[in-house]
């Protein structure tokens, strides 16, 4: 009975008239009214038309409020006034996100391509065994860089560069390696090696190491298996038959190796010659066995794995030989055969820069770039092709559409032997004259491989020629010591039994004036340190306002702060005998940096007969001196010093590099042009 009496209320209430709530309340003056059970609007028909639909609600006299149901909302949507101002904002929503996407396409578009971080700063070169010793066994190691990576960074170096610490027999200073894949123990262990990477990167720096993919060590695994003939191995090094009699070799032809004398040396466990372009402790990789290849691909791979961010390819000139091995031509024409046993008294046309060996060069590059699709993460690649002319050293940068290296190093300054203006500028004109569009520079002072500037030159150019690679277009380099003026230790009592004129720019660093100059705590290290290392230290330096150390951090600051020296045209003035004269310039700064460096003795400089409009007076923003930094000089008549220098700084609109007599004597890397309106670089200039 109850479920009945259930239903028929149901019946009841779906035939009323009511009307279904729905949580709103149209309007509460409204009074539920009680039907007449017999009125016609009580009958079903009636009702049945009431819900499938419904009166018009009257709005006229309706406000909007909070809760309308949408049949409201959509009447008083539809108002004009309602309407017009929505879409008003609408189409100004729609108009402005077009605008910013506009607007930032064209800034993509116009904008240069940003500095990478190989670009942006300074690299700094170390030798590890004689950077800094942490154990007290007189050799430096990978804990003494680390130890010492506050200083690098107050020299506002961007790289720090390690030359070779593979695992070796040290005969060619670590460059006979017995393993690619292990740091030899002089210098720690692969665990420190990955602590120093972490380190390195904390500072916000990065890492960038030797490799010599020509050469092994004869004591390399794959060349103890390769004089045995076995398996895949019997062809990693380069083999032919050789004669013996009385037991004298004789070669297969006339080449020599980079020290002397043939570069083939017979082996007794295989029975043939094996070729080695440097020591015949260091047998020469057949690069044309495509195992070979994937050999070294695969150890760039590990390394790049570990956290380096670029290599330094060295000695790739000679990765290639002919196959014909016919002798090469003597430079004497007349010499008897037998004599020519230097490596300077022949023309290396087969043994060096062979057809095929830049496809190798690039294949590096494309292992690199592997490792290169992270965001930041871009790996440097450079070149050493030490002895190359300038147009071979060129070929290094690649192709246009072809990248090869990011650059080939530039030595040639560090081989610089006389100071003068003329020498210097033909360095700098050589260089930037011979390198492809779009490219970028570098310029290095000195290496493991070179005298030291003060040996060189003296001491007095020390701080004109860091001055020289911080104001010229590109990537300065520095040696470790170079920027405290260190020079070659005397060849003495020097316990190697390898070449010792290449031990003598390799002196430990001068850190203080304590025992062994701070180097280590040990008795004794690898090599002596120099004896002026009481005055020529780091402490003392960094407490001298006019130390070649204050110079330098001076230089390397205006280098990092301002567009002029890392974007800007590069115009050369005059050089002479003396002097060389140049300007640093960008478009849309109204300011010139002007460099005036003497390289010969006392001279006089009118900078008006140069540049005509150039103010009467100019600042001395940095000098060789550093009394005159901030004075004003005579631009009719400066008076230079031997081996002083000058960054002066004028205001002007009238750029060198717009002017026709001057078009020729300018060059840039990557053109960008300056707004000092919305402070951006731009490409369309």
């Amino acid at each position: 009975m109850a479920e009945d009496k259930s239903k028929r209320d149901s019946i009841v209430m779906n035939m009323k008239g009511g009307q279904t709530n729905n949580g709103f309340v149209q309007n509460e003056d409204i009074l539920e009214r009680d039907q007449d059970p017999g009125s016609p609007e009580d009958s079903p028909q009636h009702n049945a038309v009431d819900i499938l639909d419904p009166p018009e609600p009257d709005l006229k006299d309706v406000q909007p409020y909070a809760g309308m149901p949408k049949e409201v909302l959509f009447r008083f949507s539809g108002q004009a006034c309602y309407r017009v101002p929505r879409e008003i904002l609408f189409w100004l929503s729609v108009a402005s996100v077009l605008v910013l996407i506009a607007a930032t396409i064209a800034i993509i578009a116009i904008s240069p391509k940003c500095l990478d971080w190989w670009q942006a700063g300074p690299m700094y070169q170390i030798y590890p065994r004689s950077f800094k010793d942490s154990n007290k066994d007189g050799n430096g190691d990978l804990k003494g860089i680390q130890d010492k990576l506050d200083y690098i960074t107050t020299l506002n170096i961007k790289t720090v560069w390690i030359t070779s610490f593979y695992k070796s027999s040290l005969k060619d200073f670590r460059h006979g390696v017995e393993d690619f894949r292990e740091i030899d123990p002089i210098f720690g262990t692969m665990k420190d090696f990955e602590n120093l990477v972490a380190a390195i990167h904390d500072k916000g720096l990065k890492l960038i190491i030797d490799f010599i993919p020509n050469h092994t060590s004869d004591k390399h695994a794959w060349f103890q298996w390769s004089r045995n003939r076995t398996g895949k191995y019997s062809d990693y090094y380069i083999w032919h038959d050789c004669t013996r009699e009385n037991g004298t070799t004789i070669p297969p032809n006339n080449w020599l190796s980079v020290y002397g004398n043939s570069s083939w040396h017979f082996d007794e466990v295989r029975n043939q010659c094996y070729f080695h372009q440097f020591m015949k402790e260091q047998p020469d990789l057949n690069f044309r066995n495509s195992d070979v290849q994937e050999e070294i691909k695969e150890i760039i791979q590990f390394w790049l794995s570990k956290g380096v961010d670029g290599f330094s390819f060295d000695a790739v000139q000679f990765l290639l030989e002919a196959n014909h091995l016919r002798n090469e031509a003597q430079v004497n024409k007349t010499q008897i055969p037998d004599t020519v046993t230097h490596y300077s008294e022949l023309y290396h046309d087969f043994t060096t820069t062979q057809v095929g060996m830049h496809d190798i060069v690039r294949s590096f590059r494309q292992t690199m770039d592997q490792y290169s699709r992270e965001p930041g993460r871009y790996r440097f690649m450079g070149a050493e092709a030490h002895g190359e002319s300038i147009a071979k050293t060129m070929m290094y940068y690649g192709l246009p559409f072809v990248q090869e290296a990011d650059f080939p190093f530039n030595s040639y300054l560090s081989k610089l032997n006389t100071p003068s203006g003329n020498s210097v500028f033909e360095v700098i004109t050589s260089w930037m004259e011979n390198m492809p569009e779009g490219k970028w520079p570098n310029w290095m002072t000195g290496g493991p491989d070179n005298d030291r500037l003060t040996s060189r030159l003296g001491k007095e150019y020390v701080n004109i020629m860091n001055m020289l690679v911080f104001t010229l277009p590109g990537t300065p380099i520095t040696y470790y010591g170079e920027e405290i003026g260190m020079r070659n230790i005397l060849a003495t009592n020097l316990n190697e039994t390898y070449d010792v004129d290449t031990l003598l720019s390799k002196s430990p660093m001068q850190w203080d004036n304590s025992s062994n100059a701070g180097f280590s705590e040990g008795s004794h290290t690898w090599l002596p340190t120099s004896s002026d290392y009481h005055t020529v230290n780091v402490d003392v330096q960094k407490t001298q306002p006019r130390s070649a150390l204050k110079l330098y951090q001076d230089l390397s600051l205006l280098h990092a702060s301002e567009l002029l020296l890392s974007r800007g045209w590069f115009c050369y003035l005059r050089n002479d005998n003396h002097s060389v004269v140049y300007t640093r310039e960008l478009d849309g700064i109204d300011r010139v940096f002007l460099m005036v460096l003497n390289f010969g003795e006392l001279s006089l400089l009118n900078l008006k007969e140069m540049i005509s409009n150039i103010p009467t007076r100019v600042r001395i923003r940095l000098s060789t001196n550093s009394a005159s930094k901030g004075h004003e000089v005579d631009t009719h008549a400066i008076t230079l010093d031997k081996g002083e220098g000058l960054i002066l700084e004028y205001n002007t609109r009238n750029l060198l590099h717009r002017q026709t007599a001057f078009r020729d004597r300018c060059f840039v890397s990557n053109r960008a042009c300056y707004s000092s309106v919305l402070n951006i670089l731009y490409s369309s200039c």
